[in-house]
């Protein structure tokens, strides 16, 4: 097969698909490996590690494009990459097209067979390739929160950490997966003090016992999440409902329990927001204040830090590629469930329920398809 990898085009990500390491394991498993010249540069990798690895090193991503059989990236498509795809051809990339009408389409109409990294399960039905952009996210969402408190910004002005004799700051945490635990660990780590909410008790539990009860964990209702609105300092929102649009649990009504400056940091604005205020912003332009609440939207937050997030990201991604590009697309959703779940769309159909669903897209079970 010929797997190739191309510069990211959306505004401030400088992650990659491909590592110089990667694409060795490729050709040394027999496959063909085709990069766009610059690739990885932001990321620490010259095109000559491509070169030494053995892929060869093109001047343009049209050229990238138009050879390869499987497309590696980090984020979607953006849509002048649209007329670029072909029937057929195998994507392999963060998708999220619970929002995104428009790619949903373009890869029915294309006939593109798309994985999303992540829908793409485990045997324990979690999602190791969602989990190491979440791990980085939960992180930064703490970092940039922090940052936005400032006064300058239109935070409260208040020191995370506070200093003696002076309090810190409070962090309330919506959802407590990945993300949210990253982000308690981080919070913690600063001296605030930290609520986290979710539905989940045996999580809640897990997280009162792995954090020796220095965490207030809370069951997650209306009540109790405008109660802890009204005391935060900084909101994380991190409810993830894999393949579909996240849940407005923060709705413009909230914005009046909080105090004037309180940072609402949205995670889950890849999946559409969890907080009905959010829009989605960019590295350049981060933040915008509505009703006199910080927002933070940023849909490439780990993007930030590309260098950790390529690295953490490829490791995770690297034998499922290899499994695609060894079997093909169709054997290898029929050996591997995981696989499967991570298919969001074949041959101009859409093959995952939940985005079907947002999208109001006719959903085809590819089991059905394979048994024919």
């Amino acid at each position: 097969m010929i797997v190739g990898c191309v510069r990211e085009i959306k505004e401030s990500e400088n992650r990659v698909g491909l590592m110089p390491t990667h694409a060795f394991e490729y050709v040394n498993a027999g496959h063909t490996v085709i990069v766009e010249s610059g690739l990885g540069e932001a990321s620490g990798f010259p095109d000559a590690l491509y070169s030494d690895a053995g892929a060869t090193v093109v001047d343009s991503a049209e050229a990238v494009w138009a050879q390869v059989d499987m497309m590696i990236k980090v984020k979607e498509p953006l849509e002048s990459e649209y007329p670029l795809m072909r029937a057929g051809q195998i994507l392999f990339t963060y998708l999220h097209l619970a929002d995104n009408a428009p790619l949903t389409q373009a890869l029915v109409d294309r006939k593109v067979t798309a994985f999303a990294y992540e829908t793409v399960t485990d045997s324990q039905g979690r999602l190791p390739l969602l989990r190491p952009m979440s791990e980085v996210a939960g992180r930064l969402s703490i970092q940039q929160g922090a940052k936005y408190l400032e006064g300058h910004y239109g935070g409260k002005g208040i020191l995370l950490s506070g200093v003696p004799g002076v309090h810190g700051g409070h962090v309330v945490i919506i959802g407590a997966g990945v993300v949210g635990m990253s982000a308690c660990k981080t919070a913690l780590g600063t001296g605030a003090s930290v609520s986290i909410l979710d539905t989940n008790l045996d999580r809640l539990a897990y997280i009162e016992d792995v954090f020796n009860g220095r965490v207030n964990t809370i069951f997650s209702d209306e009540h109790n999440i405008q109660e802890e609105l009204k005391r935060a300092d900084i909101v994380i929102g991190s409810v993830l409902i894999p393949g579909d649009k996240a849940p407005k649990l923060v709705r413009r009504e909230h914005l009046e329990l909080m105090e004037k400056g309180t940072v609402l940091v949205d995670v889950a604005i890849d999946q559409g927001g969890c907080f009905e205020t959010s829009k989605p912003t960019t590295h350049q332009n981060p933040i915008f204040i509505d009703s006199g609440i910080v927002h933070y939207c940023v849909t490439n937050m780990p993007g930030a830090v590309p260098q950790t997030s390529t690295h953490a990201l490829g490791n995770a991604t690297i034998r499922y590629g290899l499994e695609i590009a060894n079997r093909g697309a169709l054997e290898a959703i029929q050996s591997n469930e995981g696989l499967f779940n991570g298919l969001n769309a074949y041959d101009g159909h859409i093959t995952n329920a939940a985005v079907a669903r947002s999208q109001n897209f006719e959903y085809n079970n590819m089991k059905n398809t394979l048994k024919g």
